[in-house]
């Protein structure tokens, strides 16, 4: 066979093996959709070279070790289709190294973007928030009403339906952000949503969209009320 046939059939192999991953594996749509966001965020910032190196070696290494990580999943199905202690040590060891992975390329997202992100937020105007006891719990109730309004929206689609809890812990967390003048007050805010979501997540009580998206809400619907309340 020709070389460069068998190269160019050996990179559509490949190719098939990069959409069998993205079409089956949820974590793998997150990891991409993770990936797309931070290169759009580095654009946007105008990271320098090496910061935008050092994003794409981390989002390499987790896409690499996903992959890696479906390819012993499956060979391990394959061998032992049933329940077997050492095919869950192997799973199991596998998703350590995506997990290992993933924790440094957040630890590389946070030192890579924290002080783009302080800048680009003390150079805005930062107005004096007229946040109260009362103002508080206003924005707590509008976002529990605003969700529970879009959980109806998504009753028969389960996997999509908005956590209500995810919502009110990320409303929180914004308006500990537009309070504070220290962006590390919020970053940490957020950290400790962003726990709260993998606790919820890890019990199962929701999907990982349904959280995300509940988070969402609760973000944009805060500073939506904040902003028009001014």
């Amino acid at each position: 066979m020709n070389p460069l046939v068998r190269w160019l059939k050996s990179m559509r192999y490949a190719y098939e093996g990069i959409q069998y991953a993205l079409s089956t594996q949820p974590n793998m749509k997150f990891h991409f959709f993770a990936s797309f966001a931070i290169l759009v965020s580095a654009l946007f910032f105008r990271l320098p070279r090496t910061d935008i190196l050092l994003l794409l070696l981390a989002i390499t290494l987790v896409i690499v070790t996903e992959l890696i990580n479906t390819g012993i999943e499956k060979t391990v199905d394959l061998a032992m289709p049933d329940r077997h202690p050492l095919a869950k040590i192997a799973k199991d060891t596998a998703a350590a190294a995506v997990l290992v992975t993933a924790v440094f390329a957040a630890a590389v997202g946070v030192v890579v973007f924290y002080g783009p992100v302080e800048r680009w937020i003390r150079h805005k105007e930062h107005p004096e928030v007229p946040l109260s006891i009362g103002s508080v719990w206003l924005y707590i109730v509008l976002v529990v009403l605003a969700v529970i309004v879009a959980e109806t929206r998504f009753r028969e689609d389960h996997r999509l339906r908005p956590s209500l809890w995810m919502a009110v812990a990320s409303s929180v967390s914004t308006l500990i952000t537009l309070k504070s003048d220290d962006t590390l007050v919020g970053l940490l805010a957020f950290g400790m949503s962003g726990m709260f979501l993998l606790m919820l997540f890890e019990k199962q009580s929701r999907s990982l969209a349904g959280l995300v998206l509940g988070g969402l809400l609760g973000v944009a619907l805060t500073v939506l009320a904040f902003f028009l309340g001014r």
